[in-house]
């Protein structure tokens, strides 16, 4: 029999900063000449690097909303656990020197992830997931880029613009893809993959779903990479890869 790939669900939400090294350390799209972090080109004639092909996995990605995971589940949000808001920010400068990917705290942390939130960049990628899915990990990316690194607004449909064709997306696919957000096609897309997350057992994100054996398999947080290697009975070998080693850098 064919070695086929093992079947692999990311159920993300751009607000979680560890939603992003989940995502990046699975699945990072970059040119044969990689260069680092979010800032890897592409031209085209990409190679998959880190995980997805060394693991022979088929991942694919959800946009899913973080707030209905939490609210659902009863969890509570960090930010509004004093001790748990200290921690995350010292927690956050060491993954992101560990991970190699260039994080950055937004200065009003509390704001960003209470105040504005991520629905307006969670339904636009639920639509780029629904009319134009091979772009949905760059234009994903391009608006951690924002958020995480850059401390830029999501929010504002200029800004999810911007992110989108930065991301490769022409001006006018942009624009289109924006006025479906409010479509109910586009608002129902966003709400089965928010409650398929829950289903499996949700309670924050990322959460991550392996298919093995005709059964599911749920995982919660970008730190169980180890865990999952070992039951989908694969080597980890660190959040670089030894194939990587010396050309990976989000901090050239």
């Amino acid at each position: 029999m064919l070695n086929l790939p093992r079947k692999l669900e990311l159920f993300y939400d751009v607000l979680s900063p560890y939603s992003c090294l989940g995502f990046e350390v699975t699945l990072l799209s970059c040119s044969q000449e990689i260069k680092g972090g979010w800032d890897c080109p592409s031209d085209g004639s990409e190679v998959l690097c880190r995980y997805q092909n060394i693991w022979n996995i088929s991942l694919k990605l959800c946009p899913t909303f973080l707030v209905g995971i939490i609210k659902d589940s009863g969890n509570l949000r960090p930010v509004l656990v004093p001790q748990k808001q200290k921690y995350l920010r010292d927690e956050l400068q060491h993954l992101a020197e560990f991970y190699q990917v260039p994080l950055v705290i937004p200065r009003d942390l509390r704001g960003v992830i209470i105040d504005e939130g991520s629905l307006n960049a969670m339904r636009f990628l639920s639509s780029v997931e629904l009319e134009k899915p091979e772009m949905l990990e760059k234009v994903s990316r391009e608006l951690w880029v924002r958020i995480w690194s850059q401390d830029e607004d999501i929010t504002e449909p200029q800004s999810i613009q911007t992110a989108a064709e930065k991301a490769g997306l022409s001006e006018e696919q942009a624009k289109g893809l924006l006025e479906k957000c409010s479509t109910e096609e586009v608002k129902k897309k966003l709400r089965e993959n928010t409650d398929t997350a829950f289903r499996y057992g949700a309670f924050g994100l990322p959460t991550i779903v392996y298919h093995l054996h005709d059964k599911s398999h749920m995982l919660f947080g970008s730190d169980r990479m180890e865990l999952l290697a070992h039951l989908l009975g694969k080597e980890w070998q660190g959040p670089i890869p030894n194939i990587m080693k010396g050309k990976l850098s989000a901090y050239d």
